[in-house]
């Protein structure tokens, strides 16, 4: 009995052996041993690219020293891939689409679009797993003849499962800068400004036409209304609904976000000294808690900060009065509401 359950053993070992050899030498189309021994040759030079054999590259695609296309990926004719560009398995370039160097496409990710205008993406951008980035709008407005455009910088991280749009006219450009982290499942719809430095978290949706500054930050799930300004060195708590600006150097939450105080923690992490965070206070208090109350309409307030013979001459203080007065400008939405127990 036992000598039978050692040959079944035995034939049951060989089986899978068998079929795990069969699936891996079926995982790929056939292709002639010498064109298989002479793709992985050019891998021992840097400056030699590497185009796995089940890869799709059209002749008339520009790529550069040291780029490497894994399997089943697909590269356009009018392409550009910049050195030490990266393609993982399953992403794909469309379109009239330039990448910069030491770019890196993750598995499934699509970069740019069979449409007039083009997407120019900068040096050393990380684009995630199945990440659509480069594609049409989705504006009802935009007309396929028409030329869109989206520009990205340098050393940006664009998570997984992210959607970044070019723009809905041929005047406009969807820009994002540099050194942002856009996590997993954002949106950055049709002519939206990114500048740089600037963290979003998860599931975080920017509707058409919304600028972002430098140095944000927003919580997971924030919605973000066309058309808003979102302030420098601000924070956006999470889950919450933005469908006014949010000044700079502050802190918003809530379903219909609110002013909530500075965004002190930030401040003081990006270097802001004890001085300039204690007159951001005060400037603070004096715009949105005045001790007389309701009295008086903010621009009568903003113009006695800007007098005041020491918070007047604070840069930062400055600003902020500044990014606030441009809220109520006729062409922008106004600032987030406030209420005057909402301290910082």
């Amino acid at each position: 009995m036992c000598s039978v359950l050692r040959i079944r053993r035995s034939l049951f070992c060989f089986a899978v052996q068998r079929l795990h050899l069969c699936c891996f030498s079926t995982s790929l189309p056939d292709v002639k041993e010498e064109e298989k021994l002479s793709s992985t040759e050019t891998t021992g030079d840097n400056n030699c690219s590497f185009i796995h054999p089940s890869a799709v590259v059209h002749p008339d695609a520009i790529l550069g020293q040291g780029v490497t296309v894994g399997p089943f990926c697909t590269v356009g004719p009018f392409a550009k891939l910049g050195n030490g560009c990266q393609l993982y398995p399953g992403s794909h370039v469309h379109g009239n689409t330039k990448l910069g160097n030491n770019c890196m496409l993750m598995i499934g990710a699509v970069v740019g679009d069979d449409l007039p205008g083009c997407t120019v993406i900068g040096d050393k951008n990380i684009i995630g797993h199945h990440t659509v980035v480069g594609i049409k709008c989705q504006d009802m407005k935009y007309k396929p003849v028409n030329e869109c455009f989206l520009e990205i910088g340098d050393n940006n991280e664009i998570r997984e499962y992210a959607s970044v749009h070019r723009s809905s006219r041929p005047d406009e450009r969807t820009i994002i800068g540099d050194n942002n982290l856009i996590m997993g499942s954002c949106h950055i719809a049709h002519d939206c400004k990114v500048g740089n430095n600037n963290i979003f978290a998860n599931n975080t949706l920017l509707a058409g036409h919304v600028i972002v500054e430098d140095f944000t930050h927003t919580a997971g799930a924030t919605v973000i209304h066309q058309f808003c300004h979102i302030g420098s060195f601000s924070f956006i708590g999470g889950g919450s609904v933005v469908s006014q600006d949010v000044p700079m150097y502050t802190l918003v939450s809530g379903e219909r976000a609110e002013l909530r105080g500075l965004n002190l923690e930030g401040l003081r992490r990006r270097g802001f000294s004890v001085a300039e965070i204690k007159s951001l206070r005060a400037a603070y208090r004096k715009i949105f808690m005045p001790k007389d109350g309701n009295s008086r309409i903010i621009e009568d307030r903003l113009s006695e900060l800007e007098k005041d013979e020491e918070l007047g001459e604070v840069g930062a203080v400055c600003l902020m009065v500044q990014s606030i007065r441009d809220s109520f400008a006729e062409d922008r939405r106004g600032i987030c509401k406030f209420r005057s127990w909402c301290g910082s």
